[in-house]
């Protein structure tokens, strides 16, 4: 009868948690008192609980979502890379400390890095692609996809649990 009662607590904590994270996900300035409200449990309780999801590392930070165009960033790229694999961990560093690079993912099959870059237009991408990414420690080649329009963006990660 315990490990029933341990199983369903567990599973009603995981519960709560799920939609803490369902409700922070979607507005990660909401009060204590607030979200506490929604959940039908009062402000402290709730507050411990985003504290051990902070803690645990399920959330790892808060941040705001910035329009990209409304900073006068209007291309979106991604830029597919092969880079010789003896120059990664430099690749890598180089990239992680590109002020263009909104994201780097290394992937399988024919490139071994895609990247998010931003630019104000089509001749500073050009520029930086030419003059800069071409450039990074053990680049051998890329292919590049202009982005058109953004379709999907950010989507929950609680939707796909």
């Amino acid at each position: 009868m315990a490990n029933i009662k341990n199983k369903t607590t567990k599973l009603l904590h995981s519960l709560v948690e799920l939609a803490i994270l369902k409700n922070l996900e979607a507005d990660g300035r909401l009060s204590f008192a607030v979200l506490g409200e929604r959940l039908g449990i009062s402000k402290t309780p709730c507050w411990n609980k985003v504290q051990d999801l902070q803690n645990s590392g399920v959330i790892e930070a808060y941040s705001a979502r910035i329009n990209p165009g409304k900073l006068g960033l209007t291309i979106r790229a991604l830029v597919h890379v092969v880079v010789n694999f003896s120059h990664y961990k430099e690749f890598e560093q180089a990239i992680v400390a590109h002020p263009n690079a909104r994201s780097c993912h290394a992937v399988t099959g024919e490139y071994d890095y895609v990247l998010e870059i931003l630019a104000r237009d089509i001749q500073e991408f050009d520029q930086l692609l030419r003059e800069n990414l071409s450039q990074l420690p053990g680049v051998e080649r890329f292919n590049t996809s202009i982005s058109t329009r953004m379709v999907k963006q950010d989507g929950p990660y609680t939707q796909m649990l």
